[in-house]
C-alpha cells in the first residue's frame, strides 16, 4: 500500500509540475529562485500528504472500532502502530514529492515559456 501511495503521489506531482511549466517559467523569469519553486512544490505536496494522512487516520480509527472483534493480540487503536505508519508515509511522500520539486526548480525560464 505504501508503494502504491508513493507512486500515486509521485505521478500526481509530476503531472502537476508538467502542467504548470509555463507558470513556473514566468515565476522564474520574474525573479523567483530555484529554492522558491522547490518550496512551493514541496509545500503543495506535503499539504496533500497531511490531508490524506489526517483522513486516513480518522478512517482507520473509525474502521478499527468496527473490526475490533477480528483482531487478536492487537488493539484497533494501537498508537505506536498508527504513529509508525504516519511517520513512514510522510517520509516516503516527502521523497516522492521532492523529485518533481527539484526538477521544477531547475526549469530554464526560456524553455518553460516556449513549452506550449
Amino acid at each position: 500500500a505504501m508503494l502504491i501511495a508513493s507512486m500515486g503521489l509521485f505521478g500526481l506531482m509530476s503531472y502537476s509540475v508538467t502542467r504548470r511549466t509555463n507558470e513556473i517559467g514566468i515565476r522564474m523569469a520574474l525573479g523567483a529562485r530555484g529554492q522558491d519553486v522547490l518550496s512551493l512544490v514541496m509545500g503543495e505536496s506535503m499539504m496533500l500528504v497531511l490531508i490524506g494522512v489526517g483522513l486516513g487516520v480518522l478512517t482507520a480509527l473509525a474502521a478499527g472500532r468496527l473490526i475490533t472483534a477480528l483482531l487478536f493480540g492487537l488493539a484497533a487503536t494501537d498508537p505506536l502502530t498508527i504513529l509508525g505508519a504516519v511517520t513512514l508515509m510522510v517520509l516516503v511522500s516527502a521523497i516522492a514529492g521532492y523529485l518533481p520539486a527539484r526538477r521544477a526548480a531547475r526549469v530554464d525560464p526560456l524553455v518553460a515559456l516556449r513549452y506550449e
